[in-house]
């Protein structure tokens, strides 16, 4: 047992069962006896990992990782801001225990960055007044304190360690022991002083990184491989090739030239979008027929790490994050090996503001550079900037640790389970461009006896100042929205008199939202997401001015999102999830003349965007391509991966089990009005929703759970057996094209029918499960007897399944460019009459409350039987097709669309943002100042660039961006408006509001309209409605000049009251 540890409140019992030994330390899955390290954790034994919480990060790690993660025992040491970060983002990933080392106590300074602390915990250990509030973060993982002095005896007890507030003298000391350990124990240094922060990582002599980047193999469909000394393979345009000259990769399903299919991982070269060159003589092996598969080996990669004594004075490679500072991280590595001095020296920190201190820590530095050799000298030392780290020197500001919580988070979760590849070894990070624009005085940075005292040595008191008056819109209040609430309520922003933040956010608290979404807890479940974060985020800042609204943003509530409201706002912070509700939202702060802070994750990735009036191109301006949809036919009939067959079967789930009960439910609800509407259409695609309902009421109809395992049973028949008889019966395995070329060659794959039997578990399961979920739509009462495989096999197998002979006349759609299925027919009106009349049948059958239960997906319940159906139906289809299947978790992933999420990557975006803020709120800074980022914290990979400024469009002596708006008060008449512009040398030829021309040149009638009010021109012509909140209406005007050349012009307000 740890010296002086104090155990966390009760620990509920979790679905994860972690090995007995508390202490061990031995490296897991090492290849031999040799003292390779791969990760620290010892994932041995049985680990069950509760998938309905860490869905969205096992969509990261994969289930290995998270097994090495749960053995992990993690030490912090130093519980300020950034301990506290690097604590959170670790609990929430689910380490087995994270013990809290420090030996100070809580001040009114330490509430600025630390988000567990509260003024009555003022004068308590930091690492004991910690403990309860990060435990209530995850049950699961056992959080302790150690509050006495630490010596490399404890050190032995975990399999990481770090360091966030430690000298140099005793990091290096602590780093030689664990780096000489056996196994070598991860070690991380981690500081961040006001707007300069530093990591330093050694995981060992040898740490063996399992998975460099934790990207999918590549893979390609082989459409030839040539017989000659070194092979040329080309493959199928469906997409471009991902390989690397030097990638190993393997074969499988090659026809022909079979002797590659052996599993052996063969180098390429000469990579190119469709093609490769494989380094090996094929001129002996078998003529390539057709076929195949070649997938990317991924392959371990082992590191030498050194230690923190040599990697001083011999830092290797600094990891870069903004190249217009290329030069800055030499000079980092020295100013905090001179901030060390000189807290050696002085027992203190430099005093901010103070301008001794700030030439004290110059001239020590300037000594520890004369001693410096080659590369590592620093040529010019930058005194402003060292002015700057020594002011700053004792705060621990709230972005920063957001920042550095998140990137130390990762590195330790990349220690523990040699997922991702390590930082090597230092990275240096500064935003000394978030300083205000105007100079501060001395005065302005000292202590104010606030929470906000370390944030005002850094930026002064009447910078604090705006912080707090800050009127903030946060759209959003998941993963990002609760680390924005928590880093501004920290910061002081809104908790002013004359500020207030608005949070709004539809959506409720799922399990799932509680492994990064941390201002939640189990108990919050089914809550309103906005109300809980807000409330939460109070609770850390009693002065926070939070309202919280459950409004989805959009043009339906801009009577709650009105004029008036964006107006009075200071800026908009996006914590969104979809890529219309940020055009949206965009459009509005473009309109209103918003600053506009975007951000978004993907996995270990993420990224900010700042969009700042007039100095940058809107949020809109620039847009990711569209994903490539598989065309319909391939998806339907064709498939070649996994993908298509989860897509293929999440359409039939949601067609079978809640579109045709909702349709049924629509016309017995109105059956007069509904059977008129398909008499209206009229083609093939209401005759086939007439034919589902029909089949649906008629001879599929449902009236005990023997009469759904029947239904469940002919569908499989269907679905694997029939149709793919009718299909290779159309289409041969010989059959060919037009131009005469195999029809089945890559990347179509000949399909072969499934043989029903019920002693194939996964067979049967799936058929349980369909006729389960058909009885939850007739109201049928499941019986008990299903839950025995034996019970349930014999009803099944009592299930009659006609004979099935292929037609000649089916037609099966090949052409990749269909949208539809269903082909159009003359009979379809005949047809739908013949339908509506049996469903009139139909009904007078049924009492008249009869009603079918739709059933809509929900992938985050694994008691639903949904995934169940789905992962069946995908399964079945792939195995068809002899296509790899996948487990339940895999297909939830793919078929629910689930966005790979995790904390440490929400932590660091919104760190990022916040430094953003800052310049944003101070007002005073240009477009050289902002900084765009994008990160991979996987590889690791920073880059920061200024943003793109916005298209300027030029006329006479004026200029204009997306920015403007060109106002017109006064009511004016539609003469007015053109005179108006006229006096710009414009022409107006086309006046519109929304989709309705209120003017144009060419309609000689429209000079009637010229004394009018172009308001009142609105509401007659147009038919807009003018609500009491609304004081303007907008056009769009087509212009020429004199020249008759066109001009785009802004929007053009008309206001009228």
């Amino acid at each position: 047992m740890l010296e002086s540890v104090s155990p966390s409140s009760p620990v509920k019992k979790r679905r994860i069962d972690i090995a007995s030994d508390n202490s061990t330390n031995s490296a897991s899955g090492s290849s031999s006896s040799s003292d390779v390290h791969m990760a620290s954790g010892n994932s041995n034994g049985q680990q069950e990992i509760d998938e309905d919480l860490h869905s969205r990060q096992l969509a990261v790690y994969g289930r290995e990782t998270m097994r090495r993660l749960f053995a992990s025992n993690v030490l912090i040491s130093g519980m300020h801001g950034l301990g506290a970060e690097i604590a959170k983002n670790l609990i929430l990933a689910g380490v087995k225990s994270v013990t809290l080392h420090d030996e100070k106590v809580v001040e009114l300074w330490d509430l600025s960055s630390n988000f567990v602390f509260s003024e009555d915990d003022i004068g308590k250990n930091r690492a004991d007044a910690s403990v309860l509030k990060l435990q209530d973060l995850n049950n699961a993982v056992v959080v302790s304190s150690l509050t006495t002095c630490l010596t490399k005896e404890h050190l032995s007890r975990f399999q990481v360690v770090v360091f966030s507030d430690i000298s140099l003298e005793k990091a290096i000391e602590f780093d030689d022991y664990c780096h000489s350990h056996q196994p070598p124990i991860s070690f991380v240094k981690a500081d961040v002083r006001g707007l300069f922060g530093s990591v330093f990582c050694d995981f060992g002599p040898e740490f063996a990184v399992l998975d460099v980047d934790g990207e999918e193999p590549h893979t390609g469909i082989i459409a030839s491989i040539s017989n000659e000394s070194q092979a040329f393979v080309s493959c199928v345009d469906d997409e471009r090739l991902e390989f690397e000259d030097g990638d190993l990769v393997v074969f499988s399903e090659v026809e022909g030239m079979t002797e590659l299919n052996d599993g052996k991982p063969r180098k390429i070269k000469s990579s190119r979008p469709y093609s490769f060159t494989l380094e090996e003589d094929t001129t002996g092996y078998g003529t390539y027929v057709k076929g195949g598969i070649v997938t990317q080996v991924k392959q371990p990669k082992l590191l030498s790490f050194k230690t923190l004594r040599e990697a001083l004075t011999d830092p290797g490679d600094f990891l870069f994050s903004d190249f217009s500072k290329f030069d800055r991280p030499p000079l980092l590595h020295l100013a905090f090996q001179a901030l060390d001095r000189f807290s050696s020296e002085a027992c203190r920190l430099p005093v901010a503001g103070s301008e001794e201190d700030a030439q004290q820590l110059i001239s020590i530095a300037a000594s520890i550079n004369a001693g410096q050799q080659g590369d590592l000298k620093v040529e010019n030392v930058d005194h402003k900037l060292l002015r700057s780290f020594s002011f700053g020197a004792r705060a621990v500001l709230n972005p920063m640790a957001a920042m550095f919580g998140g990137i130390v988070g990762q590195e330790v979760v990349k220690a523990c389970s040699g997922k991702f590849h390590p930082l090597f070894q230092f990275f240096y990070f500064d935003s000394v461009e978030s300083l205000p624009s105007e100079p501060l005085d001395s005065s302005d940075v000292a202590p104010r006896n606030s929470r906000y005292d370390a944030q005002i040595s850094v930026f002064g008191a009447k910078f604090q100042k705006k912080l707090e008056d800050a009127r903030v819109f946060t759209v959003g209040s998941g993963a990002l929205g609760c680390e924005f609430l928590k880093n501004m309520a920290l910061m002081g922003v809104s908790c002013g008199n004359q500020g207030k933040l608005t949070v709004t956010d539809d959506d409720i608290i799922e399990k799932s939202n509680l492994s990064r979404q941390f201002l939640f807890r189990d108990w919050n479940i089914g809550q309103a997401k906005s109300t809980v974060a807000a409330s939460a985020a109070a609770a850390i800042n009693p002065k926070f001015k939070v309202e919280a609204l459950q409004n989805r943003v959009g043009a339906e509530t801009e009577n709650v999102f009105d004029d008036a409201f964006w107006e009075n706002l200071t800026v908009v912070v996006n914590a969104l999830d979809n890529v219309n509700a940020r055009l949206y939202v965009d459009s509005r702060c473009l309109y209103f003349q918003k600053p506009l802070l975007e951000s978004g994750t993907l996995g270990a990735k993420c990224n900010t965007q700042m969009v700042i009036p007039h100095l940058t191109e809107n949020y809109g301006a620039s847009r990711d391509p569209p994903e490539k949809q598989a065309p319909m036919c391939t998806v339907h009939s064709f498939p070649h991966n996994i993908d298509h067959c989860l897509t293929w079967a999440r359409s039939e789930f949601e067609g079978l089990l809640e579109k045709t009960p909702a349709e049924v439910n629509a016309y017995l609800s109105s059956p007069v009005e509904y059977t008129n509407s398909m008499m209206s259409a009229g083609d093939a695609q209401a005759r086939e929703t007439l034919e589902r309902i029909v089949e649906c009421l008629d001879k599929e109809k449902c009236e005990n759970f023997q009469d759904c395992l029947n239904w469940a049973r002919l569908r499989f028949e269907d679905y694997f057996v029939n149709r793919v008889k009718q299909l290779i019966y159309t289409f041969p395995e010989d059959a060919a094209t037009s131009t005469g070329a195999p029809f089945w060659s890559a990347p179509k794959r000949f399909p072969r029918p499934l043989q029903y039997s019920s002693s194939d578990p996964s067979l049967l399961n799936f058929i349980t499960a369909t006729a389960i979920l058909r009885a939850e739509t007739f109201g049928i009462p499941v019986p008990e007897w299903t839950k025995n495989p034996k019970e349930a096999a014999e009803a099944v197998d009592s299930v009659i399944v006609p004979d099935f002979e292929p037609r000649k006349d089916a037609k099966i759609v090949t052409d990749e460019k269909a949208t539809s299925l269903t082909t159009a027919s003359v009979d379809d009106a005949t047809v739908i009459n013949d339908l509506i009349a049996k469903l009139e049948r139909c009904r007078h059958n049924l009492s008249p409350d009869f009603r079918m239960k739709p059933v809509q997906f929900e992938k985050d319940d694994d008691t639903n039987y949904h995934m169940d159906v789905i992962s069946g139906l995908a399964n079945m289809r792939a195995r068809n097709y002899s296509i790899p299947e996948v487990d339940k978790l895999k297909a939830k992933f793919i078929a629910g669309r689930i966005i790979p999420a995790i904390a440490t990557s929400t932590a660091m975006a919104t760190g990022l943002v916040c430094l953003e803020l800052y310049k944003v709120l101070d007002g005073g800074h240009k477009v050289e100042a902002y900084r765009n980022t994008f990160a991979n914290l996987a590889l690791p990979l920073f880059s920061m660039a200024e943003p793109v400024p916005p298209k300027v469009v030029k006329h006479r002596d004026m200029a204009w961006t997306v920015w403007d708006r060109w106002v017109l008060k006064g009511n004016p008449t539609l003469r007015e408006v053109l005179q108006w512009l006229e006096d710009k040398g414009l022409n107006a030829y086309s006046i519109s509001c929304g989709s309705c021309l209120l003017f144009n040149s060419m309609f000689p009638r429209h000079k009637e309209r010229m004394d009018k009010k172009v308001v009142d021109l609105a509401r007659d012509i147009a038919k807009v409605e003018l609500p009491p909140y609304r004081h303007h209406l907008d056009v769009v005007v087509a212009c020429e000049d004199q020249d008759d050349n066109d001009v785009d012009i802004p929007l053009v307000s008309i206001y009228f009251r």
